[in-house]
């Protein structure tokens, strides 16, 4: 359990007071998870008040990524500059997540100002850790593998009020990708029990929840028990979940070809509830550069689950990840991969120029693609899938999408922004009130990353997806 900021009283008398902080996130939807979490538990242990500007913060923490190109220069950089907003004040600096587990006492040595240094399987232990640089201690770290203690001590904290609740049932991965530092930052891969995920679910049901994400960096290979010792994967986990009661809507993120199954594929023609949105993440079109990453599947497998995912649910929007410019990769290759977004067509894809990670198998290959090369081929590859992105987008116009009013567009007053189903954004006109609901839109516009779109009370005649005319 985690102590109150009253029974710290006594303990911390005489040191610095702390009343505010502010978390930076950097990368994926776990570590904003992760982000979200580390203020309700500062919240609790020492009653300190999220705010926006790191200037005003008595505690800043921020929560990296490794993932990302030049992810330990863009941490270091941000470091100084959020030092420099101090102008001097007295503040306490922690350094998380993936690039915290990966660099650890290597980052005082860089910058001697920073107090702590915690991995993302340990976050839980930061109150601890805040405590005694209070007390006067320096140069604090934790980067155990601490994943069922985080846990135990997270479930026990009140569940914040969130529209889109994401609920985190896998972390780790065991595939070892050559490229990949996630077994070695977030360790290998832990699923959590089925009881202790359907009271999560419940608990941001009953406060509202809109819709459920489930979290897990190979969320596709969760391998939970019940209370009964049986073994659920994450086809058996949704087909659960899906009948408590209030579940409307609920996406999962993110996946692995390798990890994929029959059920996996059923469920989505089974269930409305289960959004048509898959992230399937294959890195490269080429064999010989996913043999060279140790991804363990090829093209043809891949395509296989892509058309059976589109056979059990036509509406189904297909997502990705690309690397370009891994060691070796040839002109033909990437060719490849470019003929595999031409057959995909995916609605939206995330792609990158290939870096290398310490502690990866791949950092001991030779960086051999030219960055002038790995640009070229990014811009080239990105150039193809923006076009499918925009044209997907362009084809619902005249429809109807069921929106979820996640919240407020604060660059228009009057404007709320909310997403259908199939993980698009979507901007429209309406009041404030809404935020938290779903909502018909007629889509009017499809632009190249959202779609612009206007409600009516004749609306409601229509189902979501119908034609409009």
């Amino acid at each position: 359990m985690v102590k109150s900021a009253d029974e710290r009283v006594d303990l911390l008398q005489g040191g610095p007071t702390l009343k505010t902080v502010h978390v930076k996130t950097f990368g994926c939807q776990m570590n904003v998870h992760d982000s979200q979490r580390i203020q309700e538990l500062l919240a609790t242990s020492h009653g300190l008040r999220s705010v926006e500007r790191p200037e005003e913060a008595d505690l800043v923490v921020l929560n990296t990524c490794h993932v990302r190109e030049k992810a330990e220069e863009k941490l270091f950089s941000e470091l100084g500059r959020i030092r420099k907003m101090h102008k001097g004040s007295s503040f306490i600096m922690a350094v998380g997540g993936c690039v915290g587990q990966a660099e650890g006492t290597h980052i005082f040595r860089r910058a001697p100002y920073v107090d702590i240094v915690f991995g993302p399987q340990n976050f839980q232990r930061l109150p601890e850790l805040l405590d005694r640089i209070v007390q006067g201690e320096k140069h604090l770290t934790d980067s155990d593998f601490a994943v069922e203690e985080k846990f135990e001590i997270l479930d026990s904290l009140p569940t914040a009020t969130e529209i889109v609740a994401p609920v985190t049932v896998q972390e780790g991965c065991d595939r070892f990708c050559t490229f990949c530092v996630v077994p070695h930052t977030r360790g290998r891969e832990f699923s959590r029990s089925v009881e202790e995920i359907t009271k999560e679910v419940e608990n941001h049901l009953s406060s509202g929840a809109g819709e459920i994400l489930l979290l897990g960096q190979n969320v596709n290979a969760y391998h939970g028990l019940d209370q009964d010792g049986v073994t659920h994967d994450l086809a058996l986990l949704i087909r659960r979940l899906i009948t408590l009661s209030g579940v409307d809507r609920l996406r999962f993120v993110t996946s692995h070809p390798v990890d994929m199954n029959d059920d996996l594929v059923e469920v989505f023609g089974e269930f409305e509830q289960l959004c048509p949105y898959m992230h399937l993440p294959v890195q490269s079109g080429s064999d010989a550069t996913l043999t060279a990453m140790k991804r363990g599947h090829t093209i043809d497998a891949y395509l296989t689950w892509i058309d059976r995912l589109r056979a059990a649910r036509p509406d189904i929007a297909i997502a990705s990840d690309f690397i370009v410019g891994f060691p070796g990769e040839t002109e033909d290759d990437f060719q490849r991969t470019l003929e595999l977004v031409h057959r995909v067509q995916y609605d939206h894809a995330y792609s990158f120029k290939y870096s290398p990670r310490s502690g990866t198998e791949a950092a001991a290959l030779a960086d051999d693609i030219p960055e002038e090369v790995k640009a070229e081929r990014l811009s080239r590859l990105q150039e193809v899938i923006n076009h499918y992105q925009y044209a997907h987008n362009k084809k619902r116009v005249g429809k109807v999408e069921s929106v979820l009013v996640e919240g407020v567009d604060k660059r228009f007053k009057g404007r709320l922004t909310g997403r259908t189903p199939t993980f698009r954004s979507v901007y429209f006109d309406g009041p404030e009130s809404w935020v938290g609901r779903r909502v018909d839109v007629m889509i009017t516009e499809g632009k190249p990353n959202s779609l612009r779109g206007r409600t009516a009370s004749t609306l409601n005649t229509f189902s979501p997806g119908e034609q409009f005319s």
